[in-house]
């Protein structure tokens, strides 16, 4: 098991960076490190900001190891954790839900413990189905396409 622990300060997020480029090098899965890094980033800066509230006395400790399949990476924060029903899907207003939708558009997992303090992403490191992968495509593109707006 691998394990990273940083202060809730978003400058610490190159850590990570580097946290998930060396896990991907110890794996041999340096192919994935651009969609783990990106949902990984969204735990991260949600647990700093949302569940720490910016507060650099709390700490994020962010954990990985293999699991069947694939791997997966885990984010805890000293919050209170928060209520998840409902997010994951399209934000419905600019800006809020954004993270939680990208970490579950980019991985094959996405759950939460301890009442929500705790965020697990899961990848599948052993080749990702085509149509999953057009999948994730598609919902991308959907959500970041030009809205188009009348007056």
């Amino acid at each position: 098991m691998e394990k990273l622990v940083i202060q809730s300060d978003i400058n610490n997020l190159i850590e990570v960076e580097r946290f998930v480029s060396a896990v991907c090098d110890t794996y041999n899965i340096n192919n994935y490190a651009g969609t783990i890094s990106m949902s990984l980033l969204q735990a991260v800066e949600n647990a700093i900001v949302h569940g720490n509230n910016s507060d650099v006395s709390k700490d994020v400790t962010i954990e990985s190891d293999l699991c069947n399949g694939g791997v997966y990476f885990s984010v805890t924060d000293e919050g209170n954790g928060f209520d998840y029903s409902g997010y994951g899907s399209i934000p419905a207003q600019e800006g809020r839900g954004t993270g939680l939708f990208l970490m579950k558009t980019l991985s094959d997992g996405l759950s939460f413990q301890n009442g929500g303090s705790t965020v697990r992403l899961d990848f599948v490191i052993n080749g990702i189905e085509t149509s999953r992968a057009l999948e994730r495509i598609m919902t991308l593109r959907n959500y970041y396409a030009p809205k188009t707006v009348y007056a």
